[in-house]
Parts: C-alpha cells; structure tokens; sequence
C-alpha cells in the first residue's frame, strides 16, 4: 500500500506545508540497487586515543574504494560527508568521552541526505575494569540519540567488536561495515549490533555475497517472503521457497521469478520436519542458511480468544522453529558456517493490545536466539533475528487509518519501512562472511519509538 502523505511531502507545496505546520517530514531513503556505489562520497574516520580499530577500518574501506579525508583537513564548512566512522574503543572512562563530542560537533551538519554514522566499541562485558565498561555503555545512548537528531534519512548504529578470537580481522568487520554503509541498510536505526568470534569467509564477489549457498525460505509465497527470495537469489543463493499448500499458485510463481524450487508443506503437520528434512538431503544435500519468516495473526484481545487463536499462532510462529532446527541440526544438514536467521517482531519487545498471542510467539523468538545462539556457536552456525516495526504489507493495509498513520510516523524516519527492508537485514544476517555476527536481534523498524 501507498504511503500517500510521504508521497505529498515531497511536492513543493508538500514541503512548504511541513515547513510551516511543523509536520512530520518522511525522507526519500538511499536503498541499494545493484551497481551503486557503497556509499556516494567520501567517509570520515575518526579514533579516540588508542582505538584498536581505525587501522583495520581504514584498510578495508580503502580496499573498498571509499574516499577517506584526513580528518585534520576536514574541517571546512564545505567538507560534505557520506559517513562518520568513530573507533571509540580507546575510550575507558567517563571523562575520555568528551572525544565523542569533539569528533561529532564539528561534523554533525556535515553528513549528506541519508548519510551514515557509525561507532565502533567493545562489548562492556569485556572491559579492563568497571569505568571502562561503563563508558563504552554510554555509547548506546550517543548512537541513538544521533539517530533520532540527525534526521533526513541518517542513520546511526553501534557495534560492539570483541576483542577476542578473530573478531579483529577485516573479514569479521566488513561484512558489518558493508551492510551498515550501504543502501541495505536504510530502515535501520538506532541498533546495537554485536560482532564476536565465529567463521566469516569473504565471498570473490561483494556483489553476489550468497553465491551457490542452499538458502531454505519459509513463507515464501508473498510479502516479506517473497521479497527475501528476491533479496537472496539476486545475491547468489539457491532458494528453496517453502508455503503453504494453499498458497501454492503464489509460491510456484515466486520461485520460478527466482530460479529456485517451491516447496508446499504445512509447517504445523507432525511430520513436516522430517518430510523437509528428507527434501533438502536429497536435492541439496544441505542447507547453508534457514530462514524462518513464516507467521501468522489471529487477534483478539485476550478475554475474548479462543483457545485455537493461541495455539495456532504459537505453533506456527516459534514452536515450528524449534521442531525444524531440532531436525535439520540432529540430521547434520546445516553445516559448520551455517546460518539460521529467525523473524520476530517490535511485538515481541514492546507488546502490542490485541496481540497477546503473537507478541508473545514473537518474544520466544528472542528467547530462542538468546538460548540457542550460544551452543551452536560451538558448533560454528550463527543464529540472529530480526524485529520488524512497521511494513508496508497488505496486514498493514487493513489496519484502521489513524493507527496505521501512527505506525508509519512514530519512528525516526517518519514512515513505514518496505518488505526489501526486511529481506535485505536478512540478507546481510545470511552472508557466510557476516558468520562472527551471532546472538544479535536487530530491529528493522527505522528507529521506533515503541519499545525503544
């Protein structure tokens, strides 16, 4: 569905009525198509004394192609900005982080239409003593305080890098930067991103990051599902698009658009683990990357739901998960640098009045990253999710008017994302060189003000 009033803003007598009414301005957002540029002009990098980052940073942007100012240099009103990069892992106490500020202040009306902010820390669990931990905490609320300051389609993000293993290595860190930089990343604000120890392997072409990966996509046939398989084959994948018997026509003719292969099963039948199971052995012989993007509604308030709205929801949206990755791990079929990407929702953080089923479905999803992640680390698979806010879909559609403009406006971007919002942070979650990024939730909800 058309956001109408995003569209009318962009006229001049749009912009003239915003301007002088003081109403919410939704930005036109830099979303990637293929063959542009990683970012469209040159990006500043920043260091506090000390940061063990900016070195391996500034290699990899310079690797790829990016101009990097010498900061010094850049301090003319005209220097106009794609990108602030700041390695804040030198700072280890509260009184260091004035460097924030005499890096930010100086550039905060530089950045361009869309532009880029990101900071790089280490986990505070990590830190030397309590006073370093507790300044690289206060980075959280400089990223999003940016986030929601900046306006005009900017984004601001936060990654915490261990120090550990070889999180260090540009591998781990570009796949991160890449994503976060690029028009991939356009309805994602204000996050906390974790990059840790793991497998991340550089694929040859940055352009085709999934090449000849078996990527398995449940509830394929339409809205964020079927823009994830379009997402994931342009990237390189073999998609094996699985729905619902019912949905069948719609399945087959996505995954024909992709080149990939239909699969109708109904995910809540007692043997459907299995029945995919034995699918993907012998057409496949494994699966790299499984995408659990199936899910239901049945709203009620909760005094008023019957029992069958419960189980269906939770079935079908968290307990299906855990019966097919039980299956698909006991039989071996995702391998060492396998990724499982599950979908939650701003529902499961926040709540939502007349959702009590599906909020709570959309939590377990969280629970089940922040329960599993850490023991299939061991066995070199990640496990990530993401939390949608607002998408435009036809659910969205038939939300009533006011609370459907609520939606779009209550978030730093003043409009509702787009289902390639979603399938991109899918995307970037699926790469085989972003496998040091587990346990993560990461929101695709342009930074909302719900459950923030």
């Amino acid at each position: 569905m058309s956001d109408r009033y995003a569209s009318f803003v962009q006229t001049g007598a749009g912009r003239a009525l915003v301007k002088r009414l003081g109403l919410p301005d939704p930005p036109r957002l830099r979303r990637h198509t293929p063959g542009d540029p990683l970012v469209p002009g040159p990006v500043l990098l920043g260091s506090s004394t000390g940061g063990r980052l900016a070195e391996p940073v500034g290699k990899i942007l310079t690797a790829a192609g990016i101009e990097l100012p010498d900061p010094a240099a850049a301090t003319g009103a005209t220097s106009r900005f794609a990108a602030l990069v700041y390695d804040a892992t030198g700072i280890t106490d509260s009184t260091e982080l004035r460097q924030l500020y005499d890096f930010f202040h100086p550039h905060a009306r530089a950045l361009l239409p869309c532009g880029r902010v990101i900071v790089l820390g280490t986990p505070p669990a990590e830190g030397d003593s309590p006073r370093e931990a507790t300044a690289q905490r206060a980075l959280e609320g400089l990223t999003r305080s940016i986030g929601k300051e900046f306006g005009r389609g900017v984004t601001a993000q936060l990654a915490y890098v261990t120090r550990n293993g070889d999180a260090g290595t540009p591998v781990s860190l570009e796949s991160t930067l890449r994503f976060l930089l690029s028009g991939r990343s356009a309805y994602v604000s204000g996050q906390v991103i974790r990059v840790g120890t793991g497998t991340a392997t550089a694929p040859a072409d940055w352009d085709r990051p999934l090449d000849g990966q078996v990527v398995l996509v449940t509830g394929a046939a339409r809205g964020i599902g079927a823009a994830l398989a379009r997402v994931l084959a342009r990237d390189g994948a073999r998609v094996v698009a699985l729905d619902i018997p019912a949905a069948g026509d719609e399945l087959a003719a996505v995954a024909n658009e992709v080149g990939g292969s239909a699969v109708q099963l109904d995910l809540t039948a007692a043997d459907a683990p299995t029945r995919l199971a034995e699918h993907l052995a012998r057409r496949h012989g494994r699966v790299d990357v499984v995408v659990h993007n199936a899910g239901i509604t049945r709203d009620r308030t909760l005094g008023r739901m019957d029992a069958d709205r419960w189980d269906s929801v939770i079935d079908v949206n968290l307990s299906s998960q855990e019966r097919i990755n039980d299956v698909l791990l006991e039989r071996d079929l995702i391998p060492a640098g396998g990724r499982i990407v599950s979908v939650s929702s701003i529902a499961g953080i926040a709540g939502n009045r007349g959702q009590t089923n599906y909020a709570t479905s959309k939590a377990g999803v969280i629970g089940l990253v922040d329960s599993l992640a850490p023991v299939l680390r061991e066995r070199g698979i990640s496990l990530n999710a993401v939390a949608p806010g607002f998408i435009e879909t036809r659910l969205t559609a038939r939300i009533p008017l006011m609370i459907r403009e609520a939606g779009r406006r209550m978030n730093s971007m003043a409009q509702g994302g787009l289902p390639v919002d979603v399938a991109e942070t899918i995307g970037w979650l699926s790469w085989p060189a972003t496998g040091a990024v587990s346990g993560n939730i990461i929101r695709v909800c342009g930074q909302s003000l719900l459950g923030a």
